[in-house]
């Protein structure tokens, strides 16, 4: 099996096996523009539309869920070929979701709502876009370290924009509006940096069985992977994304009582960490199975709800210190995940339906996303057993089922082309 060095892996090389610089910038441009609005949007609700908190929870959570609708399609216009197009798309159609954002008057709900869907929209396919893109210019461990990169660039993206976000906080409601618009300024560049990059895969002949129509590749591959197992833990395994940013400052807060600050703290050192070591990681562990590290993910992950279950035991002036300790675990499982998850589901595809393939792994990792919110704050009150225990107990049968299930023979290479 194919393995990475750090040596091998030059900063030029990534950048080319991620879409080349125009398409990097465009993924800096993206990240810096949603970091600016999304970590926000329920402030913007309240602040500028001056609508309720509930009212704007429930929309926004709304957008999320039936963006998610739009996976299937997003599907099929992959596996047609598209590449740089659907990633442009996905750009442009958050553009749009802004103006519909700062057309909407103060008040009215409905409108937000539609905003919040059409951002969703956008948000639910730009990572599959991403990764079909990724795929179809690198190939084995190189594309694994590339994804691994886009990943890095976008999480900083992501913590800069929300660093000059919360600094513009203090101006109110206009200061969001100006976001906003900035926000809908950057996806509109992004998405035109994209398109410029005019990358396609060639579609194929659709194999035997249950293969895709006008799938791209070299007419070799097979039938869609089931996944069952793989799509049903990547639910649960998705929960230790919103753990940094819902979990811990709930516990913090309300049971720990300790400072916000330590909630700010561990949010930017689980920004900071995966920056930092998305892709170091993500190259020592290619000597492995993917499956295997995703496995590892698992157990990793579930090691640390355990350890914030004994940390929140402490209480009194040693809770939140030992809290914020274990949170580092917690991220380097998060990291581990990240960096086989996508990998993984994109080896194991073949080329003709590697669209839909993706498509059906983003629809597991947005409902995850939808459904952990509400799932921590239902065990939380429970006490600190339910909320880590549970997760725990979840997550390393989730590492259990992905470590049995069987992989199909990887699929053979796409090939490039230019054109949309």
């Amino acid at each position: 099996m194919a393995t990475l060095t750090f040596s091998s892996i030059r900063p030029r090389a990534l950048v080319r096996a991620s879409g080349g610089p125009r398409y990097a910038v465009a993924l800096a441009v993206d990240a810096l523009g949603t970091g600016l609005l999304r970590p926000f949007l329920l402030l913007y609700g309240v602040m500028v539309l001056r609508l309720s908190a509930p009212a704007t929870g429930i929309a926004m959570t709304g957008g999320v869920v039936v963006g998610l609708l739009c996976m299937p399609a997003v599907g099929r216009w992959l596996d047609r070929g598209a590449r740089s197009t659907v990633v442009a798309a996905s750009m442009l159609v958050r553009a749009l979701g802004v103006v519909l954002l700062l057309a909407t008057p103060a008040g009215h709900v409905w409108p937000f709502a539609a905003a919040a869907l059409v951002l969703g929209a956008g948000n639910q396919a730009w990572p599959a876009a991403h990764a079909a893109l990724v795929a179809t210019v690198a190939h084995g461990r190189e594309r694994d370290a590339a994804l691994a990169a886009g990943r890095a660039l976008r999480n900083a993206g992501l913590g800069v924009g929300a660093l000059l976000a919360t600094a513009c906080l203090a101006g109110g409601a206009a200061a969001l509006q100006a976001l906003a618009a900035v926000t809908g300024l950057a996806y509109l560049t992004a998405a035109v940096l994209a398109r410029s990059v005019h990358l396609r895969a060639r579609p194929a002949a659709p194999p035997d069985g249950d293969g895709a129509k006008d799938g791209d590749g070299d007419g070799a591959g097979g039938p869609a992977p089931r996944m069952r197992a793989l799509l049903a833990a990547n639910v649960v395994y998705v929960f230790c994304l919103n753990v940094p940013e819902i979990a811990l400052p709930l516990v913090l807060v309300t049971q720990l009582h300790a400072s916000p600050v330590w909630s700010a703290a561990i949010f930017v050192a689980n920004t900071v960490l995966v920056v930092a070591l998305q892709v170091p990681l993500s190259v020592l562990l290619s000597r492995f199975a993917r499956r295997t590290v995703l496995a590892l993910a698992g157990v990793v992950l579930a090691a640390s709800y355990f350890g914030f279950l004994a940390a929140t035991s402490l209480g009194g002036g040693w809770g939140a210190p030992a809290v914020a300790a274990v949170s580092v675990v917690c991220t380097l499982g998060e990291i581990v995940y990240a960096g086989s998850a996508t990998a993984l589901v994109t080896a194991l595809a073949p080329a003709p339906v590697l669209g839909r393939t993706l498509a059906r792994f983003e629809l597991s990792t947005g409902f995850g996303l939808a459904v952990s919110p509400a799932a921590i704050t239902a065990l939380a009150p429970h006490g600190p057993t339910a909320l880590w225990g549970g997760l725990a107990a979840a997550t390393l049968l989730s590492a259990s089922a992905v470590a049995t299930e069987k992989d199909r023979p990887a699929p053979p290479k796409t090939r490039a082309g230019t054109g949309g």
